[in-house]
């Protein structure tokens, strides 16, 4: 089965950080379109089709969320609960994307059920091979579960 879409979204509020990601999946040769989104309002409007986002069909979800914890106006952890919180979200593998190296932090990231927690190399090489991991599994290897408006489908 083919997905709707298989867009990864990026959600982050540095734009250096965000300019690095995309030459990372540039570089590892990703060829899923990336969304990016700056707050987590923003995030959670485009996840849920609302506000700015409104009109997009919200069941045509992401393949892959790459989140970052330390957002303006909802943080991340608070939309790592919506996310899991929502049937037509609950199953999008979502990799936390931190600078943090508080402990809380990723047990908490866990405890709400990101797929996985990575915390951002400074160098860019080490970055570029975490984005390639980070890629090569969820894009290629890993066998997500079909999104809301698939299941509608069959």
């Amino acid at each position: 089965m083919t997905r709707l879409t298989s867009s990864v979204l990026l959600v982050e509020d540095d734009e250096d950080h965000t300019a690095l990601m995309r030459r990372a999946l540039d570089r590892a040769r990703v060829v899923n379109p990336l969304v990016v989104v700056s707050d987590g309002e923003a995030a959670r409007d485009y996840l849920f089709g609302i506000g700015r986002h409104a009109g997009r069909d919200p069941r045509d979800a992401p393949v892959l969320v790459l989140l970052d914890l330390k957002l303006p106006r909802i943080s991340g952890i608070d939309i790592l609960r919506r996310i899991r919180a929502h049937p037509n979200t609950q199953h999008i593998p979502v990799v936390v994307l931190t600078t943090s190296d508080l402990d809380e932090d990723l047990v908490r990231a866990y405890g709400l059920g990101a797929n996985s927690f990575v915390r951002k190399p400074v160098d860019f090489e080490a970055f570029q091979q975490a984005v390639e991991r980070i890629a090569l599994y969820w894009l290629v290897v890993n066998q997500p579960p079909p999104s809301a408006a698939e299941r509608e489908v069959a």
